[in-house]
């Protein structure tokens, strides 16, 4: 299939199918509509991802401290009511045996990601703050995505805040966790060839303090990397690669093949977007957004696009 197969496809798809395909740190070989906004549904939360490892790097928390676990939270909308996420609506039964009990934020983290846990998400969130995650796009690249509230902050949504995203936002968003996990990779194979890997203690705040105030999280310094800390890239991308709904864009590869992902649904969207680690050519990133009324077959449209830029990996750049 070429790529005007592919486009001659899509374009007789109801809705908005936006595409971004390309190796690392190269231009698209493909992109349909990749600057156009898409409501984000739950691939938002790897920008919450990133603004939690950049806030554990920069001292204000420390992943393996235990916090509670609550189901209400502030709104985005100022003077709204606070809100709470309803259990039925999330893809994580853990989370939820462990209201009203504590869970390190590393753990809340990984569900946020593998399960794709709401609760999880608001609660991470909380601890973050949004003016972090919006830092997080920023240093991302990404022109056109935002994360304006928490999932299901209904009194936000009514008054028009809101979470969007790209096809081009989020493949620059993951492919710059990827390169980081790179240079990690990198350079500890150089310590390796060398003898001089050190076995060095990790430096953790004081577990003590606390969670720190999330408005004082927008004067973090910028780490070092193109997002996060090596360290920090290396074991978000791994969670990435732990992702357990696999049935769209992991759904069109071979099943050996490597892919760091995440997705996000709601009634008429859904969405795929990873980083592609093939055995026999660059890795690249592909990310597919559908606007549509196909419900499930949006899954298999993902698929089949995940397809095409597979069997194009050879010829990406």
């Amino acid at each position: 299939m070429t790529w005007a197969d592919l486009d001659e496809q899509l374009a007789a798809v109801p809705g908005t199918i936006s595409v971004y395909a390309a190796r690392l740190d190269h231009p698209p070989a493909y992109a349909r509509l990749p600057d156009t906004p898409h409501y984000a549904a739950s691939t938002m939360k790897v920008a919450v991802l990133a603004a939690l490892f950049r806030a554990a790097e920069a001292g204000r928390l420390d992943l393996d401290t235990p916090v509670p676990v609550g189901n209400e939270f502030a709104s985005a909308l100022p003077g709204a009511p606070r809100f709470s996420c309803q259990r039925g609506y999330d893809n994580d039964e853990a989370v939820w045996e462990r209201v009203g009990a504590d869970a390190p934020l590393r753990w809340l983290a990984e569900r946020m990601i593998v399960r794709s846990s709401n609760l999880a998400t608001n609660i991470v969130l909380t601890h973050v703050g949004q003016p972090a995650v919006a830092q997080v796009w920023s240093l991302a690249g990404a022109r056109n995505s935002v994360t304006g509230r928490g999932i299901e902050d209904f009194a936000a949504r009514e008054a028009g805040i809101t979470n969007l995203v790209t096809a081009a936002d989020l493949a620059a968003l993951l492919g710059a966790v990827a390169r980081g996990a790179e240079a990690a990779a990198a350079a500890a194979a150089e310590e390796d060839d060398r003898g001089t890997r050190p076995d060095r203690p990790v430096d953790r705040p004081d577990p003590a303090s606390g969670p720190s105030d999330p408005p004082d999280l927008p004067d973090l310094p910028d780490l070092p990397g193109p997002l996060a800390g090596r360290a920090s890239c290396a074991a978000m991308l791994e969670m990435l690669f732990r992702q357990e709904h696999r049935e769209d864009l992991a759904a069109g590869l071979p099943p050996h093949v490597r892919v760091a992902h995440k997705n996000g649904w709601v009634q008429g969207v859904r969405h795929g977007a990873g980083v592609v680690f093939p055995d026999d050519a660059p890795p690249y990133a592909v990310v597919a957004c559908t606007s549509t009324d196909l419900a499930d077959e949006a899954c298999r449209l993902i698929a089949r696009i995940s397809a095409a830029v597979w069997a194009a990996r050879h010829h990406l750049a």
